[in-house]
């Protein structure tokens, strides 16, 4: 009896990495080796950087809120302590956007906690 090797699943899954790979350079699309350890890396960068555009983001806001406070003779750091002390429930995401787009709220935050 000949041995069965079950092409139609095998072909379908290198396919679809390798329709996963196109856009690559050379034969990181179209060598399947190379194209199947270019998609795993790939895939570990994208777990990888899921957490790291976390503390990308917390720090821009971070910035924001420092250069906003600033401007009203407040360091980032006075700033968190009187907010904290105050029992205010603005988290930084907020507050960056309120410096950014709403001056006039963040001035009124900022003359709430002096």
């Amino acid at each position: 009896m000949p041995r069965s090797v079950n092409s139609v699943a095998s072909r379908a899954r290198r396919k679809k990495i390798l329709k996963r790979t196109r856009g690559n350079f050379l034969s990181r699309k179209n060598v399947w080796t190379v194209a199947k350890n270019t998609y795993e890396k790939g895939l570990t960068y994208a777990y990888r950087d899921r957490k790291n555009k976390k503390r990308s983001f917390r720090a821009l806001w971070i910035q924001r809120i420092n250069a906003a406070a600033r401007q009203y003779g407040m360091t980032y750091s006075q700033l968190m302590g009187r907010i904290a002390k105050q029992n205010i429930g603005l988290n930084r995401k907020v507050l960056a956007d309120l410096a950014m787009n709403n001056p006039q709220a963040f001035e009124a935050i900022i003359n709430s906690v002096k």
